[in-house]
């Protein structure tokens, strides 16, 4: 990792930091994306560094490519070539059992929030590094998806709709970017212990996901970044357009 330059959307707290860390731990060049967590943001860059990487904290919107295409380019500039890209950014999402809008209430604007957000934040990111990537032929693309569209332990309708097509998504341009050496894969998570948008879960609903696991434990934000390190590495580099799910055992696929 220790010459790649990784751009982690959603990067300032929660699963994004961990991977940024992570990465940074391994010598690698982070790009810390964020869109209203500065402070935050700058702590996750200041710990890659701490770590024996380079960091470079971002804002950009996903949703908007402009922004996009103007932090990939400042990466560039100021770090070296964007060789890995994560999409990992959540929108305005939390894992509330309790007041989650159900079948008969969700209206499809929310639908739509999440979709802007997970695909069309996905689809952004890959549209500004893909032609850099193609004309190395050097790429990866790790995706950030969810074990909830397999089994909806908690029907989240909009959030998990969102994920699923990013599975669609993954599948098709590991289809088409493969022939430029660009690998495009998904780390599906469950449960996570424990960030922002976990916090509202209930101890009752924890207590279930840990009963029906086989590692008898919710999985922490370490656990999956491993999994979004190893498709990024040498070890990967025949592995694309696949989904790996880093739930404990709760989904076996």
């Amino acid at each position: 990792m220790k010459d790649q330059v990784i751009l982690v959307t959603g990067a300032s707290r929660g699963l994004g930091a961990a991977i940024a860390r992570a990465f940074g731990e391994q010598g690698a060049a982070v790009v810390v994306n964020y869109h209203h967590s500065a402070g935050k943001a700058a702590g996750v860059a200041a710990a890659v560094e701490a770590a024996g990487g380079r960091a470079l904290a971002v804002q950009a919107d996903v949703r908007d490519f402009e922004q996009v295409k103007a932090m990939v380019e400042r990466a560039e500039a100021e770090l070296g070539p964007v060789s890995v890209v994560v999409n990992n950014a959540l929108v305005n999402y939390s894992f509330d059992p309790v007041a989650r809008k159900d079948a008969f209430s969700i209206p499809w604007e929310d639908y739509q929030a999440q979709i802007d957000g997970t695909l069309r934040g996905a689809f952004n990111a890959c549209r500004a590094a893909l032609p850099g990537m193609r004309e190395r032929r050097y790429g990866r693309i790790i995706n950030v998806g969810t074990n909830l569209f397999q089994n909806p332990v908690v029907a989240y309708h909009d959030y998990t709709t969102a994920k699923a097509a990013l599975v669609g998504f993954t599948r098709n341009l590991a289809a088409e970017v493969g022939q430029f050496n660009i690998t495009v894969n998904l780390v599906a998570g469950g449960l996570l212990e424990e960030t922002d948008a976990s916090a509202a879960t209930t101890k009752e609903v924890k207590d279930i996901v840990r009963s029906i696991t086989p590692l008898r434990r919710i999985t922490t934000p370490a656990d999956v970044a491993g999994a979004v390190l190893f498709f990024a590495s040498p070890w990967a580099r025949a592995i694309t357009g696949q989904s790996l799910v880093v739930d404990g055992g709760l989904v076996m696929d």
